[in-house]
């Protein structure tokens, strides 16, 4: 299953106590495919920093870059159906653009791509993620 992770949700789902550990958990077993973009990258690498160590946002990172369960995808589309936050475009480009299977993320403005007729995109919560596909 491809997938893009929001940050919000990456953020949650890296320490082993966390109940979304299973996440992090499947994609390091190869059973979730995570896409990104570089833009998605430094967002995570940026947020990640301001929540745990340097060293351990460079791990994180350094293991996205390097993991063979990753497509790496350029935005050559930029679609901006996201006009609450124009940042969080950048998950929703690298969703269509990779074909990925759905978006995860628990923030309320992707809400906006649920109403589309076109293009089409499953948005999960991470607590329906799990649930469904963990």
């Amino acid at each position: 299953m491809k997938i893009v992770l929001d940050t919000n949700c990456l953020v949650v789902c890296l320490p082993t106590t966390s109940p979304y550990y299973c996440l992090w958990q499947a994609f390091r077993e190869g059973r979730i495919t995570f896409c990104v973009t570089t833009d998605i990258i430094n967002e995570y690498t940026e947020v990640l920093e301001r929540f745990y160590t340097s060293q351990f946002a460079n791990d994180v990172v350094n293991e996205l870059l390097l993991a063979p369960n990753v497509v790496k995808t350029n935005n050559y589309y930029k679609w901006n159906l996201i006009p609450a936050d124009p940042d969080d475009n950048k998950f929703a480009d690298c969703a269509f653009n990779a074909n990925a299977d759905c978006l995860v993320t628990n923030d309320r403005h992707f809400n906006a791509l649920k109403s589309l007729g076109f293009p089409t995109m499953k948005i999960y919560d991470i607590e329906t993620f799990k649930k469904t596909f963990l």
